[in-house]
Parts: C-alpha cells; sequence; structure tokens
C-alpha cells in the first residue's frame, strides 16, 4: 500500500480572487474534501460514523504557499500521515499541478481524537493504529 493518498481536485472560476489565482482559503477546503477521501477509503462513513476515531477535533492548520494555482484547472492534493501520538495525529499535505511533482502549497493538520460524551482527549484506538500505519512516514 501506498504511503500517501492522493486524488485530483477541480478549481473552479468562484474559488479564483480578482487576479485568478487560487484564494488562499481555498487550499484549506482541498485539503478538508482529500481527508475525507482518504477517511473513505480507510472504510470509515463520515459524520454518521459510530467509530471512536471518527469523534476527533481539529487542534491546528498550518499552510505554506508556495506557487500560486491560476485560473480554473485541475490540481492534485496528496494527504498522509506524519505523526500519530497518543491522542493526536498530524498530518501533512501537498497541493501539486497534475503533471510535475511541484508544490503549489504544503501544509499540516493536527486532530486530536476525543471522548464523544466530555470531548475531552482520549488514546486512539489499537486496532485504529495498525489500520493507519501503512499510512505512516514522509510523502
Amino acid at each position: 500500500m501506498s504511503r500517501f493518498h492522493e486524488q485530483s481536485m477541480g478549481v473552479y472560476f468562484d474559488d479564483l480572487d480578482p487576479w485568478r489565482i487560487l484564494h488562499n482559503a481555498r487550499y484549506i477546503l482541498l485539503f478538508e474534501r482529500t481527508l475525507g477521501s482518504f477517511w473513505r477509503s480507510l472504510g470509515y462513513r463520515g459524520l454518521q460514523s459510530d467509530e471512536p476515531e471518527q469523534t476527533h477535533l481539529v487542534r491546528a492548520n498550518h499552510i505554506e504557499y508556495h506557487s500560486p494555482v491560476v485560473g480554473a484547472c485541475e490540481v492534485r492534493v496528496r494527504v498522509w500521515v506524519e505523526k500519530l501520538g497518543r491522542t493526536s495525529m498530524t498530518f501533512g499535505f501537498r497541493v501539486m499541478p497534475m503533471d510535475e511533482d511541484r508544490d503549489h502549497a504544503t501544509g499540516s493538520r493536527t486532530i486530536v481524537c476525543v471522548d464523544p460524551a466530555t470531548r475531552l482527549p482520549t488514546p486512539w484506538a489499537e486496532n485504529f493504529r495498525e489500520r493507519i500505519a501503512p499510512w505512516m512516514g514522509p510523502a
């Protein structure tokens, strides 16, 4: 199994700023949608899931912009797991052109597994750790 999950995403006219460049806030949206695809590829059902690891909160997002996405087009968005702690997990991501491994943007997101009733941090289950293990490492 590969160590990253990647999908093609469309960039549309309404994603662009007045200079026809992908608006900075849209990068996080592309990442969010790719993460949804990643979770589905692991068999999770999303918001309707009763699996404990799907009860998590975002602790931090970090993004760096390297080269603009200009105009309506398609881009590739890649995600992987950078770190799996006791209660937290950090994803790495890249937004790239379709035809080359050059970064438009890179970043990370840290999430924290929480108890659904108390919303306090709780450890990731051992079976989740095993399930996520193939996705660990640099992309």
